[in-house]
């Protein structure tokens, strides 16, 4: 965040203070111009500087002999972008979208549960992760097609059980809406969808960051070498966990350990990553209306927010969600469901796609 001509850094809090302001009063303002490519080519990231030779795709991985055993990396190529995905387990097909700012790494606690259960496919969305190549727009209805094109014309797989957090729920939506078929059952994981009941302007007036993450050029000016990058997402995570500032808590300490807040900061420091993750942002408006021309979906869904959080995510989905059968706060939790109490997780995600159809109901939490 290079602000000062004299080229000295400012202080952290100055820095963090001077983005947020900087994104209160444009989530305040005009948002016009955020969502400029209307479904064309996504465009270009800003030049980044980045320190020493980039960590391999298993860095945090390579010496977990107890995951290597069970899990592998693995890569395909898809439309000229190249995703990564790590796959392992026996069982139908279970596949997990991650959210920002994360990649396939948020479900690292919960897949060797779930792999005893199912094969897994925990994905880094097209552009993010340790996928490379830029796809042609970053609207979630084009990025459920490359994850399509993964799924079904790589991988082969026909049939299986999706669960998806964050921004990654958006591509799991238009996944569903593209693709019905192929779903058995969807878990959606604590993200309001832009569409009929909620406009894309209103959604960047819930946090700060989604109205900076939404502006073009700004971030990559601000946040542009590694130590803001890990400055920038030390200070977000514990604002979205549980007790945190955006639950009128003054939570400070982060949810994640510190190897878990290096993995993120090694793929977001690279500029086409942190350009991606911003992008998410930037065609919302695109995904709003993309969502609200979506087709009905019956497809069985199970709702998995943070705590307090459920209502008002619900309104959101059912005017396109018709088959939500269950409805869940997990407990203790904030946004970060998977890491902030995996048990509960786990068990909601087993418990819902080990049913055929009809409605279930447990003491996980708060349900509907």
């Amino acid at each position: 965040m290079n602000l000062t001509l004299n080229h000295r850094r400012p202080p952290r809090r100055r820095l963090l203070l001077g983005a947020g302001a900087l994104a209160l009063s444009l989530a305040v303002g005009s948002t016009a111009g955020c969502d400029g490519h209307d479904g064309a080519a996504a465009s270009s990231p800003a030049t980044v500087s980045t320190a020493g030779p980039a960590a391999s795709y298993d860095a945090a991985t390579e010496h977990d002999a107890e995951f290597n055993a069970t899990f592998k990396h693995k890569f395909s190529t898809v439309r000229g972008v190249r995703m990564h995905y790590v796959t392992g387990g026996k069982g139908p097909a279970l596949v997990l979208l991650h959210g920002w700012p994360q990649t396939w790494y948020e479900w690292r606690k919960i897949m060797p549960a779930l792999a005893r259960h199912h094969t897994v496919y925990a994905l880094d969305l097209p552009g993010l992760g340790d996928s490379k190549g830029s796809p042609e727009s970053f609207d979630k209805k084009t990025l459920a097609r490359y994850v399509h094109g993964l799924l079904r014309d790589q991988i082969g797989l026909d049939r299986f059980d999706l669960v998806a957090h964050d921004l990654g729920g958006g591509v799991g939506f238009q996944y569903v809406s593209q693709f019905p078929g192929q779903v058995n059952s969807y878990v959606h994981m604590d993200y309001p969808l832009p569409g009929r009941k909620l406009p894309a302007a209103q959604y960047r007036t819930f946090s700060w960051h989604m109205a900076f993450n939404s502006q073009q050029a700004i971030p990559e000016k601000l946040v542009d070498n590694p130590s803001d990058v890990r400055e920038y997402l030390t200070a977000f995570y514990p604002q979205v966990a549980y007790g945190g500032t955006s639950f009128g808590g003054k939570r400070t300490r982060s949810p994640f350990t510190e190897a878990e807040i290096n993995e993120y900061v090694r793929t977001y420091s690279r500029p086409d990553v942190l350009h991606a993750g911003f992008e998410l942002y930037r065609s919302l408006d695109k995904d709003e209306r993309d969502n609200t021309a979506a087709a009905r979906i019956n497809t069985r869904t199970l709702l998995l927010t943070a705590t307090g959080s459920l209502a008002s995510t619900r309104a959101t989905l059912t005017p396109a969600l018709h088959n939500i059968t269950r409805a869940v706060e997990i407990p203790a939790s904030g946004h970060w469901l998977a890491e902030e109490n995996p048990e509960a997780v786990v068990r909601e995600i087993l418990s819902f796609i080990s049913k055929t159809g009809t409605k279930s109901y447990s003491n996980s939490g708060t349900s509907s």
